[in-house]
């Protein structure tokens, strides 16, 4: 009785059933897992099918795999393990019962290694090699004979369990061959794609909303495939019964979801027979352990049934027309070895240029024609279908049937073909539809294998149409991806041309210019169909993420430039029943996410709430004593931030505790910097997994942090100020070039004229917590011990800490805090004395140093320590808690329990400065806790910070901009203005965010972060212009000056520069003199530095790492 491969019916006369469960622990009649072919099925076998005797074939093909699992025997290899032989010594056994199909599958797909992998100049996701996968299997079945493996192999792929990337042969013992698993695209669990994805624009070409696809098998259609040139053979060569699933899957799955092959590999069955053992001569003359039971026995080998193998299938052989059989023999005989050579290159090409066109007309003819001229498709939507699915077929019928045509009329002009060159060079500038094809093939597979789930009408026309002579059992996909892998096969068959044409052939140079020009569309199809993968993945994904409730993020998945960077799976180890388990984490080109798969629904439970990148720290924890660890790698090593000379600039990473339990293994930390500070702790599976998460992580962090840089860090200081001696404040003067600090110890100076000099104290003061210097005053301001004391400036004598403190002016004691800056046209110092129920504040004016000390100083001045530096002003009293003071062009503003309150420093009146009739600021009067920090002027307008938040409100009071919101993803303890940036200090990173839109534009990490100085008068109204941002980046301003009004409106342009520069001032300010008080100095542990606008920093608005405008 033949074998032969075959779809077994489910009729009650045909079917036969396996038992998974009973196949390794009984013996079954050889019958049960044979099926007689209908009459059916014998007509539409080729007559090169291959047959063979079961019984011969199971008894000696069955001796490979024995071979290569038993321990040696003197005579032959010794017999596979069996149960009566069980106290025999253990032999290599295969990992899973080699015959199940199923078993085979499920070991194959968790070992074989994907990768993207390059064939013909096309990039193909997930693949693997066809050497690859023989050896695998080989592994699996523990056998050597890789024929035998490579039988099993095909009858895997003839369930298509996986096929190759271009559909047009079967598994090959070749590493030049790829293959991917099957895979199906499924709707979208709610909505669909875009309606616009799948429109072209004028000239024909893709536009941006929809970009390509790597070829893969959909997984529909009948039973096995076959190539362009009829390479049947290979297509019933494995001796399996097939028990298909007699429901079709539904909807679409991925790798992990799709059924695996079902059905028994003959040949590795174990012998039918109950009595059978390895110890003596079984009765069937099929036995697989017939030949090792005859050695054991000492019996001369018995020849079984005569085989019949086709050993044609397990070849490359593909039939062509040569070019020898194509013209007379004299023509053949009168030319070189070479020059047949040549032209068997050249007929190549033109014969299988002749078979793509062919196909190409088969799409057309067949289906196209087929689906128009039928009510398959419902009329409304019928044009768009066929448009979407095979796209722009008809352009590239165009174009490759004039080069078919071109190419045939040279041929038969001329038996022996001197150039086909020219006539390439004028068609191969017009295969821009192949680019265009290529970038929409994902696309057509989605609407196709939709229509085909939803249409049980379209679902039979496909059926039906797989099935006829023409398309010669390639299943259509195998057709969809003919175009694309046409263009990479171009190159291929030019080289060999090439290689055997002479140097004096004018197709020397014309073809060598024609691969070029081919190679590079195929780049263009590369960088398109990843283009359109990463995108159709990303919607399809943002769809199928489920948040807890809550916590509604919105990643912005569907961006144009959004971009899945990597993904795996990592495992969470958790102490309770429910919280271990494989987490998939994906990380984007902005954000980190990590989801628990719910399969049931083809959905994604958000496990976490994402970490945007600028937001996420990891901590990689010490592994050396792994012994699973490679021994060149065992360094341990505690975050990503290296210690070198390229990162001195920046703040010190931030030093946060981590809690990992005592497991051994490949840990990661993430943590979520900011308000929503969480930190979870996730394992790779290998070294490998755990250094390439590792790696690309850092990548992507340090390529959007340099795509971002808006403010550059330099450090001033770094060493100095340690233990004891930190600095709590500093404030710059001399254009910028001196700093003075203020710590516990006393006042430090530093000249940054000469870097390399340490700070040198110069007053021996204790417990400093402020300092400012009015440079026109030649003052230094100082609160020590809780005392406002003030000192020249010419009085710091580096030498002698201590002679300085005999110039001493003694403001106020018990003092909170006080600032200095402009209001009424004045420089003025506010001092505040402020306690839980009430504040105290006094305005001190400057006394000009010309003046200063010419009247005599009473003898109750001296005793007091003298006050000729500051004057009084005016005094008065709140009813709160004060905790910050801002100047205003002719009022105060105060910061304090009660929100900003606003002083009029003639009347002394006090207001508050939201309007309490204004009912969208309920949100502000409601919220307990609440401090404000820092408000400036913006266009008119007056942006209001606070620790949580951020919003606009006009000069009455009013909020304006109501789409301008601003959550912090920290908690700030300090704020700066540098148009048109704001600046959050928090703790571990500076959150940089655009005053016009409240996006975030950078972020700075580092460990225990404070602002020490930033000083930006918001009286002053700042303007978009580009002109007076760049003058003022480079030359600085005088925060003592008279502003003038501006002349800017409160609007502003989005994306046009923020104001006209036709009608903008070249200044804001009556006088620009340099003095250095735009520097934002901050530290980091023992490290002082100062933020700077990057140069060449644009004027564009961005949201690289926030998610907090979703909320």
């Amino acid at each position: 009785m033949s074998t032969r491969n075959s779809l077994i019916s489910t009729s009650p006369a045909s079917s036969s059933r396996v038992d998974h469960a009973a196949a390794s622990t009984s013996r079954r009649s050889s019958d049960s897992v044979r099926t007689m072919p209908g009459a059916a099925f014998r007509r539409d076998r080729a007559p090169q099918d291959r047959s063979m005797s079961m019984s011969a074939a199971s008894g000696s093909v069955r001796t490979m795999i024995d071979r290569g699992s038993r321990a040696p025997n003197p005579f032959m290899a010794e017999g596979r393990n069996s149960p009566t032989t069980s106290a025999r010594p253990p032999r290599r056994a295969p990992i899973v019962y080699p015959a199940l199909l199923s078993r085979v599958a499920e070991a194959f797909r968790e070992r074989i290694n994907l990768q993207d992998r390059l064939k013909d100049g096309l990039t193909y996701k997930d693949a693997f090699d066809g050497r690859e996968a023989v050896d695998k299997i080989s592994y699996i079945i523990k056998t050597t004979d890789r024929n035998l493996a490579l039988l099993l192999g095909r009858a895997l792929d003839a369930q298509k369990f996986f096929h190759d990337v271009t559909y047009d042969h079967r598994l090959r013992d070749s590493a030049a061959e790829l293959y991917q698993f099957r895979t199906k695209l499924s709707p979208f669990v709610s909505g669909e794609l875009p309606t616009n994805f799948g429109d072209r624009d004028d000239d024909g070409d893709l536009k941006p909303e929809r970009p390509s696809p790597r070829p893969q098998d959909c997984g529909s259609g009948p039973f096995g495939s076959t190539d362009s040139h009829g390479d049947t053979q290979e297509k019933d060569a494995s001796p399996i019964v097939e028990i298909p699933d007699p429901h079709g899957p539904q909807g679409s799955e991925s790798i992990d979801e799709m059924p695996l092959p079902s059905g028994v590999f003959t040949l590795l069955t174990d012998c039918y027979s109950p009595t059978c053992t390895r110890d003596q001569l079984c009765y069937s003359i099929a036995c697989p352990r017939r030949l090792e039971q005859q050695s054991r026995l000492n019996m001369k080998p018995q020849p079984g049934l005569k085989k019949q193998i086709s050993r044609e299938s397990l070849g490359d052989f593909e039939p062509g027309t040569l070019w020898i059989h194509s013209v007379p023999q004299e023509v053949v005989n009168s030319v070189s070895d070479a020059e047949k050579r040549r032209q068997e290159a050249i007929n190549e090409v033109i014969y299988t240029e002749r078979d793509f066109v062919r196909d190409m007309e088969y799409l057309r003819d067949v289906w196209i024609n087929g689906l128009k001229d039928s009510d398959i498709i419902p009329a409304e939507r019928r044009a768009d279908f066929i448009t979407q699915v095979f796209w722009n077929i008809h352009e590239i019928i165009a174009v490759n049937t004039r080069l078919r045509d071109a190419l045939n009329k040279r041929q038969k002009s001329y038996a022996v073909v001197e150039r086909i060159g020219d006539i390439l060079l004028d068609s191969v500038p017009h295969f821009a539809p192949f680019v265009s094809y290529g970038a929409h093939q994902l696309y057509g597979k989605y609407e196709f294998e939709k229509e085909k789930s939803s249409n049980p009408a379209f679902a039979q026309f496909v059926e039906t149409t797989e099935r006829l002579p023409e398309s010669r059992k390639l299943e259509l996909n195998g057709y969809l991806t003919k175009p694309t892998t046409r263009l990479a096969r171009y190159p291929l068959l030019l080289e060999a041309v090439l290689k055997h044409t002479p140097d004096d052939n004018p197709d020397k140079q014309t073809l060598a210019q024609v691969v070029i020009m081919v190679r590079e569309f195929l780049g263009k199809v590369n960088v398109e169909t990843g283009r359109t993968e990463n995108r159709f993945n990303l919607l399809q994904l943002d769809q199928q993420l489920v948040y807890r409730p809550g916590e509604q993020v919105d990643l912005k998945l569907q961006d144009p430039g959004r971009e899945l960077v990597y993904k795996g799976a990592l495992n969470k180890r958790g102490g309770g029943q429910g919280d271990s388990g494989d987490l998939l984490v994906y990380l984007f080109d902005h954000a980190l996410l990590m989801v628990k798969q719910k399969s049931k629904h083809e959905q994604f439970k958000v496990y976490r709430r994402p970490i945007p990148l600028e937001l996420l720290f990891v901590h990689v924890t010490d592994e050396s004593n792994n012994p699973h660890r490679p021994a060149n790698a065992r360094h341990g090593h505690k975050t990503l931030t290296k210690k070198n000379s390229f990162n001195r600039g920046t703040p010190y990473a931030p030093a946060i505790p981590i809690k990992v339990d005592g497991k051994s293994g490949f840990a990661i930390t993430f943590i979520h910097l900011g308000r929503k500070y969480y930190q979870m702790t996730l394992w790779a599976s290998t070294f490998v997994s755990h250094r390439k998460w590792v790696e690309t992580i850092t990548k992507q962090q340090e390529s959007l942090r340099e795509r971002s840089t808006v403010f550059e860090t330099v450090t001033l200081c770094e060493g100095f100020f340690i233990g004891q001696n930190r600095v709590n404040c500093a404030a710059p003067f001399a254009y910028g070039r001196r700093i003075v600090y203020g710590t516990d110890d006393g006042i430090y100076l530093s000249d940054l004229n000469h870097p390399n000099r340490d700070p040198v104290k110069v007053l021996a003061l204790l417990d400093v917590s402020q300092v400012d210097v009015l440079e026109e005053f030649q003052l230094l301001i100082v609160l020590s011990e809780r005392q406002v004391i003030t000192f020249p400036l010419d009085g710091l004598d580096p030498m002698d800490p201590m002679s300085g403190l005999k110039r001493a002016k003694k403001i106020s004691s018990h003092t909170t805090f006080f600032k200095a800056g402009i209001c009424l046209g004045k420089v003025l110092v506010c001092i505040v004395k402020s306690s839980p129920l009430s504040s105290t504040i006094k305005t001190l004016e400057p006394i000009d140093q010309n003046i200063r000390g010419r009247s005599k100083p009473t003898f109750r001045k001296i005793l007091q320590g003298g006050n000729d530096t500051l004057k009084a002003f005016r005094e008065f009293y709140i009813p709160v808690e004060s905790s910050s003071i801002h100047f205003l062009k002719t009022k105060l503003c105060v910061g304090c329990t009660k929100g900003f309150e606003i002083v009029d420093l003639e009347s002394l009146d006090t207001q508050g400065l939201l309007d309490p009739a204004d009912a969208s600021l309920d949100f502000v009067r409601k919220r307990e806790n609440l401090r404000p920090m820092a408000i400036y002027r913006v266009d008119n307008e007056f942006l209001l910070c606070y620790d949580e938040f951020a919003f606009y409100v006009n000069k009455n009071g009013w909020r304006s901009r109501q789409d301008f919101m601003v959550h912090w993803e920290g908690s700030p303890t300090g704020f700066a203005l540098r148009f048109p940036y704001v600046l959050a200090f928090e703790p571990t990173f500076v959150e940089i965010r655009h005053v016009e839109t409240g996006l975030m534009s950078q972020v700075i990490q580092g460990n225990n972060l404070r602002l020490l100085f930033a000083d930006m008068p918001p009286s002053a109204t700042h303007s978009g212009n580009a002109q007076h941002h760049q003058y003022y980046g480079q030359q600085g301003y005088s925060p003592y000056q008279q502003p003038t009004p501006s002349l800017y409106g409160q609007s502003s342009v989005y994306g046009q520069g923020y104001g006209s520069p036709a009608h903008s001032p070249q200044s804001q300010h009556a006088r620009c003199i340099p003095s250095g008080r735009d520097e934002i100095l901050m530290v980091s542990d023992d490290r002082v530095l100062t933020l700077r606008m990057a140069v060449g920093t644009p004027h564009v608005i961005c949201d690289t790492v926030s998610l907090a405008s979703s909320r």
